[in-house]
């Protein structure tokens, strides 16, 4: 009943403000026609009776012209703006009377939902009374209702479909989870799987080593071993597991030596290769000791010639003219005759001395230098005692000259 009473007040609006452009349109055009016989005669005929300049009447005919056509345009204007304003308001008033319709025909559509048993006879009972006491509806109303009825079903419709498509996209999503699931789980097996089997390949080849090293271990007690086409000792001591060293040393032979066709060796027990790697170790400890004393020792000897030689180079470069005068020199051998004084002095000149030899009635005198000055000729002598390129500890020093 209400969405009737909107609808009649919008139709009434429509038709006032068509009736009122109408009139406002009709009054416009009467303003715009000429002006009737008669009246311009009797406008003659007044200015006739008070006659003016020609010259005046034109311009002021033109002023009043002027004048009329300003009035003229400007009663147009506000007449087409009053206009626009009615038709605006018009449109305004219309679409609040449509969206008034809408929200009436929503909140039919949600107020006509189905209900209980109880509540459908109570508005069945309703409807009958109602239906008793108002007059008949028109056929505009019956359409309205139509047409609500018809907007209802199609959205009551569209919503059935959203619904279906949401729950369809659920269904969806769960699938593809259950799917995501499955593929990760077929993963994490196929993993275990390969890692399961890993394990045990790594189980089998560390038993497969053990058993080939338990094979080649060596025998519990020595055994005599027949040399054949391609043996070796690298290749036997790789066949009973022991270091080449160590069958080397049982057969008192070099790690390197050559094996011929034929020939028999003993090979060492395992108690016998342990305790020759205990000896070959403490033999190796042994010479790494005396590797490192030799090596401290020629240390200790460079260190020595290089003290030697740099007091030499002092004491030559503080010789004075007060020292005491002529030539000194270092004794380093008393040879028996002239070819083993040759000798020595060979190995000397080889070291970087100068040397001479000087024949006495108790031998063969082999000579380092000469130096000038005492003090020179001594640290010469240590220079010479501390070399061990020339290996000698009883030089001293001698007048030269």
């Amino acid at each position: 009943m209400n969405f009737s009473r909107q609808a009649l007040l919008g139709i009434g609006m429509i038709i006032g403000g068509s009736v009122m452009l109408y009139a406002m349109v009709q009054q416009i055009g009467d303003s715009d026609q000429p002006e009737p016989m008669s009246a311009m005669v009797d406008k003659l005929s007044s200015e006739q009776e008070s006659p003016q300049p020609l010259t005046t009447d034109i311009e002021t005919e033109k002023r009043i012209l002027a004048q009329k056509q300003k009035e003229r345009a400007a009663r147009v204007a506000e007449q087409e703006k009053r206009a626009k304003e009615f038709l605006t308001e018009q449109e305004i008033a219309e679409a609040e009377a449509l969206a008034k319709a809408r929200a009436e025909s929503q909140q039919y559509v949600d107020n006509s939902a189905p209900a209980t048993d109880e509540t459908t006879n109570t508005e069945a009972t309703k409807d009958v009374t109602t239906d008793l006491t108002v007059q008949p509806r028109n056929e505009s109303q019956s359409t309205t209702d139509t047409t609500k009825s018809s907007e209802a079903e199609k959205q009551k419709a569209a919503q059935e479909q959203q619904e279906a498509q949401r729950q369809a996209a659920i269904k969806e999503q769960a699938a593809a989870k259950k799917l995501a699931e499955s593929k990760k789980q077929a993963e994490a097996e196929k993993l275990a799987e390969a890692k399961k089997q890993a394990e045990a390949q790594a189980a089998a080849e560390r038993k497969r080593e053990a058993a080939e090293a338990a094979k080649n271990e060596p025998p519990k007690s020595p055994s005599e071993y027949q040399i054949k086409k391609g043996d070796g000792l690298i290749k036997l001591a790789r066949q009973y597991n022991m270091p080449v060293e160590v069958l080397a040393q049982a057969n008192n032979l070099s790690p390197s030596a050559a094996l011929q066709l034929g020939q028999s060796i003993t090979i060492p027990s395992s108690k016998q290769v342990q305790r020759l790697e205990r000896e070959a170790a403490a033999a190796e400890q042994a010479r790494e000791k005396k590797r490192q004393q030799e090596e401290a020792l020629a240390k200790k000897s460079a260190d020595a010639k290089r003290e030697a030689q740099q007091k030499l180079s002092e004491a030559r470069k503080e010789v004075k003219e007060t020292d005491a005068k002529g030539s000194f020199g270092v004794q380093v051998a008393l040879a028996n005759d002239q070819a083993k004084a040759d000798e020595l002095a060979k190995k000397f000149r080889a070291a970087g001395y100068q040397v001479k030899t000087s024949a006495t009635s108790r031998g063969v005198r082999v000579v380092v230098g000469p130096e000038r000055g005492k003090v020179a000729a001594l640290a010469l002598k240590d220079k010479i005692n501390s070399d061990p390129k020339v290996n000698t500890t009883s030089a001293w020093v001698l007048y030269w000259r």
